[in-house]
């Protein structure tokens, strides 16, 4: 039986789901959060990854870093609960690698 048109909406969500175009605006908006959180200073140096069971994992460019960032651990959960509020990020993961 033929089933009417569908509505663009429902179209254009299937081809972004399929495409993978949600991926990509979630990753520019972690970026984006996570330069702010650090703040431009140490930006450059780190690179956030995915959340995993509510923890982000931030790739830092030495073991130093990871260290001062770990001192702001606490400010930089606050940050994030305010630029990223539904991702629900409740801990920080660093790691020692390449950054960009």
């Amino acid at each position: 039986m033929a089933k009417g048109p569908e509505p663009i909406g429902d179209i254009l969500a299937q081809l972004m789901a399929r495409r993978g175009f949600a991926r990509v605006r979630s990753a520019e908006a972690f970026d984006s959060a996570w330069q702010q959180a650090v703040g431009e200073m140490l930006a450059p140096f780190t690179r956030p990854g995915g959340v995993r069971r509510g923890k982000l994992e931030v790739t830092v460019a030495n073991s130093t870093l990871v260290q001062e960032l770990s001192f702001q651990k606490a400010h930089l959960l606050q940050s994030l609960a305010k630029l990223l509020p539904d991702e629900k990020i409740e801990d920080l993961r660093f790691r020692v690698g390449p950054v960009r």
